[in-house]
């Protein structure tokens, strides 16, 4: 994106992967929640876990730099000075799995098909992206719109491309959902799988990247299988049974007193705490400003004042968490102090259309002392609703002009955080706010999010080193009006609107960080949202039969692409796993465990599908850790 790319063109793989890991074995992964589709890329239906090991990009990114491409599918890049324009050269023995090759006719029908019947997320995504068009038999050119927006080229190098003569052959319809077993160029394929109960891969031998220099070391496991489990308690259970290879647990408690097993203790199964230098983004309570009372900035921050941080951590989540001051926590890119330098000449222009407290006060979330009775940060709550015009009669609070009680929704698709919102929600209704906490399937939830029908959600947003076009859809004022996109909070701000162009067209990686700095701060105090927390590293339970790089990316994890099964450990841990199951263990294929049966495809998704590394979600659904 800037500067230059770490790898040279003959490099041989990347520095975080072990080049001569063995392939074969079997992860058997957990996925919480149902799925009913195999097409990741349509706003309809929930998409299976993990879709984009079938699907390929035209390049590659690394994970030890912030925003750097290699190509995959692509073998040449060509690009001028300006960047107002690029091409593709594909590589000539690029195939899908049928044998065919994949062409730039594939390419540009990929691109017209994601920006007309894909997820609403593309059309943003690939707005400034005017056609794609065939110049030659292997290249393909992409024509950008006017103005400045030097990450195009990587977007486009992010596209996944799919076969058209697939998807044009016997009735089948892009924009719908469809349980057929898609056809890709990925190193892997779906290779069996009951829907809302499980989902194997199956590595494809004849992978035709296999000995690209981005692939190498990676892609190790033989097969890849998810379960499909009800919530999180069960997917613990399965770990410590040996039902479930690999989790990245996302709760506080859990992680402090869930794993007191004998696997833990001998060392079978590993209970490991990683540090990572990825931004962790901002998961919070969100509000709808589309609907009263959100609309008011100071209820907003009422909100806020309510919710008591201090207690939580201690008494939930045992003090491991740091409190979210920034869109960007965790990295450069979030603000911090008062402006001043370049970030301030870029907040000056603003100056009267943003809140004052922009260029006057360092941003702080409410704090409390952790007692559990924040009386001050309620009382400061209650003036701040006065002043809204809001006022508490008969203990309830109304609007003083209508005399309608406030009362609203927090919508969750997982019970596990009503642990979280229930005392957030008393601290509410000691202001005379009475609040009703619903827990809702899966698929009732993704309609209501993509639908905007909520008035607070827990919601999140990633980030990555290199934020740019996707932060239209986070926070852009067209986004709050189309269904379907991450603009839960439904902002619509002419400010922020600049705010986001002036990131997208920075010219340098300095002018990057000063110009999110200062859209960071803007979102920050229009207080959209109440900031939760997060963790600088990954708490992770897995069974010692994997094996992972002597160095680790920094921006990634990297589970299923980089670790791998060690051969002289398969029997000892699949007998280890049998031992605490009270049996002979899970299989590599056919149905689930026995006693999942019948436990039902409903609830909760996580975040399931990644689009883009760049933070972008299919499924949004319950964010981080909890």
């Amino acid at each position: 994106m800037h500067g230059t790319v770490k790898y040279g063109p003959t490099f041989d793989h990347f520095d975080y992967v072990n080049p001569d890991a063995p392939k074969g074995g079997i992860a058997k992964m957990p996925a919480e929640g149902t799925y009913d589709s195999f097409n990741p890329y349509v706003l309809k239906g929930q998409p299976a876990e993990a879709m984009g090991l079938v699907f390929e990009t035209l390049m590659a990114s690394s994970d030890d730099e912030p925003f750097s491409q290699y190509g995959l599918l692509a073998e040449h890049i060509y690009m001028p000075e300006d960047r107002d324009w690029v091409a593709y050269t594909l590589r000539a023995d690029a195939r899908w799995h049928d044998g065919e090759p994949v062409t730039v006719e594939d390419v540009v029908w990929t691109f017209n098909m994601l920006k007309e019947k894909g997820h609403p997320q593309f059309r943003f995504y690939y707005k400034s992206v005017i056609e794609a068009r065939q110049i030659g038999p292997r290249t393909v050119r992409f024509e950008f719109a006017e103005g400045l927006n030097r990450e195009l080229p990587l977007i486009v190098g992010q596209m996944p491309v799919l076969p058209k003569h697939y998807w044009t052959a016997d009735g089948r319809k892009f924009g719908e959902s469809t349980l057929e077993p898609p056809l890709g160029s990925g190193p892997y394929r779906v290779a069996d799988h009951e829907p809302g109960r499980y989902v194997v891969f199956e590595r494809v031998e004849d992978y035709w990247g296999r000995d690209l220099s981005v692939n190498a070391g990676r892609w190790n496991f033989g097969r890849i299988r998810y379960d499909y489990f009800r919530d999180p308690t069960v997917i613990r259970s399965a770990v410590k049974a040996g039902n479930v290879d690999f989790r990245l647990e996302n709760q506080a408690k859990s992680w402090a007193n869930a794993y007191d097993v004998p696997a833990v203790e001998n060392g079978r199964l590993k209970k490991v705490e990683i540090e990572h230098d990825q931004p962790t983004g901002m998961q919070a309570f969100v509000m709808n400003t589309r609907r009263e009372p959100f609309d008011s900035r100071k209820v907003r921050l009422a909100m806020n004042y309510a919710f008591d941080f201090g207690w939580t951590n201690t008494n939930l989540f045992f003090g491991q968490y740091t409190r979210t001051e920034s869109f960007f926590s965790n990295s450069e890119l979030a603000s911090s102090g008062l402006p001043k330098g370049r970030e301030l000449e870029i907040l000056e222009q603003f100056r009267g259309r943003v809140p004052e407290e922009v260029f006057t006060k360092d941003y702080n979330p409410p704090e409390t002392d952790g007692d559990g009775y924040p009386r001050e940060n309620l009382k400061k709550a209650l003036q701040l609703l006065r002043e809204a015009g809001y006022e508490v009669r008969d203990m309830q609070l109304v609007n003083a002009q209508t005399g309608r009680p406030v009362r609203f929704e927090f919508l969750l698709n997982n019970t596990a955080f009503e642990r979280v919102v229930l005392p957030y929600v008393a601290n509410l209704n000691k202001l005379g706010i009475q609040v009703d906490v619903s827990v809702v399937d899966s698929a009732q939830y993704q309609n209501r999010l993509d639908s905007y029908a909520f008035d607070m959600i827990l919601g999140g947003w990633g980030q990555s080193l290199s934020p740019g076009n996707e932060q239209r859809s986070y926070w852009g004022s067209q986004a709050a009006e189309r269904n379907g996109t991450r603009n839960w909070a439904g902002i619509q701000d002419p400010v922020i609107d600049q705010l986001i162009q002036m990131v997208i067209g920075a010219p340098s990686r300095e002018e990057l960080v000063h110009r999110t700095r200062a859209l960071d701060r803007v979102l920050l105090w229009h207080h959209y949202v109440v900031p939760n927390w997060h963790l600088d590293y990954w708490r992770i339970l897995y069974w010692d039969k994997f094996r992972r790089p002597e160095t680790m990316a920094p921006y990634g994890l990297n589970f299923l692409d980089t670790w791998w099964v060690a051969p002289d450990k398969t029997d000892e841990i699949a007998q280890a796993q049998a031992e605490a199951t009270g049996g002979d263990g899970a299989g590599e294929s056919g149905g689930g465990p026995g006693w999942l049966t019948g436990l039902g495809m409903l609830v909760l998704g996580g975040l399931a599908f990644v689009l883009f590394r760049r933070g972008f979600a299919r499924r949004p659904g319950q964010q981080g850790a909890e």
